[in-house]
């Protein structure tokens, strides 16, 4: 644990003291000042991943005192510490251990006196075959035909990280394969999916640690009556595959133990693609891919194990973030993937950053009294160009965006790539350099606009600028590049998380509404009057009822 007074710290005040001077600086004076900026804020992982920050509201005197803010936070401590097993998640007193799950050169991880390496291959090596006896017809479903409809089911991270990697890697599926995902406890999204699949081709993946996720379970359970019906009872164990923990309660509910595949305590949630969880992504790319992904993955760990402050890319993200949310008072930032394959990569990251870091007691259990967590949202450029970048470039406040673009395409289709390309790069440049009255008026004089039409119109014509950007550029969107990307953002939290003194990994605020829903289910089933919520939530239960009725 750190001392208790992060915003008092000496890296902390003269980061304080610099906005002040600095808060008024263009980006655009910046980059006409010195020809080499880009160079100077553009780092690299190989020739797989650019991030360009250049355009971001900092100066290399900016990068040096938040630097020496991560080294007063001991974050290169702290990154040794993660990856040799320390029990970091200090809440519920375990080690988060997702990186040694793409742990490529298969050193020895030691949790409680076991290397976990052993249990992790194992599991990787069970993947391996079934997958390959699903996807070429050995496995096969209860009356012998081929099970080529793969349904995930699962909740949160059991389903946010396998839904945005398999429509990633869309493009890497075997032909024939379809992939589906059931997790919302609304049964419209179970019926929508049932009604697309023929029950004799279906591999049902439930995915539930505990196997007591009630939304999981109640899905499973829903899924496994409308096979039953159509198939028999016999049928449940050629169907249906558990990723759980939990062996009598996969047996009850008729699956072969011998199919289910086991992931750890060490693992949280939203870091669990990475392990067994990601067999509805095997199935679908095939285990080469799923362990390319973790090569990609293993590649940014080592960068960012291995590369000095300065120089990495997840520490410079992060503290970048740091410099908006705490100093530049910018509680929200934009990730938008210029890739309709990484449509649900904000999705994703929307749950690995607020639910890891979207807290307020840090770990000597004391409120904190400065901004953790931002809000993350997005979507795919360029459909969110039409939507909320109007806020963006001329709303009241600044929102600093990471924009996601790979070079090559895999649909080269006439012109389209490159239009993409060329959004992308000028959203970048709108934002940065913005445009002037004088600038506005000019145009509109070029335009045949009269002066009382040009008076009128340049304010609304003209866009303030000096808003921020990072670019990831990357060569394709592919397995090896996708790993890489996830890693990134997970280590970016992590950083986060250092810096603002909070247990990154429990997710205790995901638990008050559950619970109070188990209260309020049997009240909405059964006729009970003596309902002892607040005003407000008894008179909607009545009113719920009564519509029912």
């Amino acid at each position: 644990m750190f001392d208790r007074s992060v915003s008092k710290s000496k890296a902390w005040k003269k980061l304080e003291s610099h906005y002040k001077a600095f808060r008024k600086v263009e980006m655009r004076d910046l980059f006409a000042k010195d020809p080499e900026r880009a160079a100077k804020f553009t780092e690299k992982l190989g020739d797989t991943l650019v991030l360009d920050y250049s355009k971001n509201r900092i100066s290399e005197k900016t990068m040096g005192y938040l630097m020496n803010l991560a080294r007063e936070r001991r974050v290169e401590d702290k990154i040794k510490s993660m990856f040799r097993g320390d029990r970091i998640n200090i809440t519920e007193n375990r080690a988060v251990l997702h990186t040694a799950l793409r742990n490529r050169d298969n050193t020895p991880v030691m949790v409680n006196g076991r290397d976990v390496m052993v249990d992790i291959n194992a599991v990787f090596a069970k993947m391996r075959k079934f997958s390959d006896d699903v996807r070429y017809g050995k496995f096969k479903g209860h009356t012998g035909k081929k099970l080529v409809n793969i349904v995930n089911i699962g909740i949160g991270g059991s389903d946010l990280g396998p839904v945005m990697a398999t429509e990633a890697l869309k493009k890497y599926w075997l032909k024939g394969i379809n992939c589906y995902f059931i997790s919302n406890i609304d049964g419209t999204a179970c019926a929508e999916v049932l009604d697309k699949i023929n029950p004799e081709e279906t591999l049902f993946i439930v995915a539930s640690k505990t196997f007591t996720t009630i939304e999981t379970l109640t899905n499973a359970r829903t899924c496994r009556k409308w096979l039953v019906d159509a198939l028999g009872e016999p049928a449940v164990a050629k169907h249906f595959v558990a990723l759980s923990t939990n062996t009598e309660e996969v047996k009850k509910f008729g699956i072969n133990p011998d199919n289910m595949f086991e992931f750890w305590d060490f693992v949280g949630g939203r870091y669990s693609m990475w392990s067994a969880i990601g067999l509805s992504l095997a199935i679908a790319v095939g285990m080469d891919n799923f362990e390319k992904m973790l090569e990609g993955a293993f590649a940014m760990d080592k960068h960012f194990t291995e590369t000095p402050l300065e120089h990495n890319i997840p520490v410079i993200m992060a503290m970048i973030g740091v410099w908006y949310n705490n100093f530049m008072g910018c509680h929200r930032y934009a990730v938008i993937p210029y890739d309709q394959y990484l449509k649900y990569l904000p999705a994703y990251l929307q749950q690995l950053d607020m639910e890891s870091n979207g807290k307020s007691v840090d770990v000597n259990g004391e409120f904190v009294k400065y901004a953790t967590g931002p809000v993350l949202f997005g979507g795919a450029g360029t459909d969110v160009q039409h939507s909320f970048f109007q806020l963006i470039h001329q709303g009241t406040e600044m929102v600093p965006c990471d924009f996601v673009i790979p070079a090559i395409s895999h649909n080269e289709i006439g012109d389209h790539h490159e239009i993409l390309l060329a959004n992308v790069l000028a959203q970048g440049e709108a934002l940065m350099r913005g445009k002037t009255q004088k600038e506005a008026a000019e145009e509109l004089k070029a335009a045949g606009k009269s002066k009382e039409e040009i008076d009128f119109l340049k304010k609304f014509k003209s866009f303030s600028g000096n808003r921020p950007s990072n670019t990831l550029l990357l060569k394709k969107v592919d397995p090896y590049t996708l790993g890489a990307l996830v890693a990134l953002y997970e280590h970016k939290v992590f950083v986060q998380g250092i810096i603002w003194n909070i247990d990154s990994y429990d997710q205790m605020g995901v638990e008050l509404g559950k619970k109070l829903a188990l209260n309020i289910l049997p009240e909405l089933q059964n006729n009970v009057h003596d309902l002892k919520h607040d005003s407000s939530t008894n008179a909607l239960i009545k009113m719920v009822k009564a519509f029912r009725k």
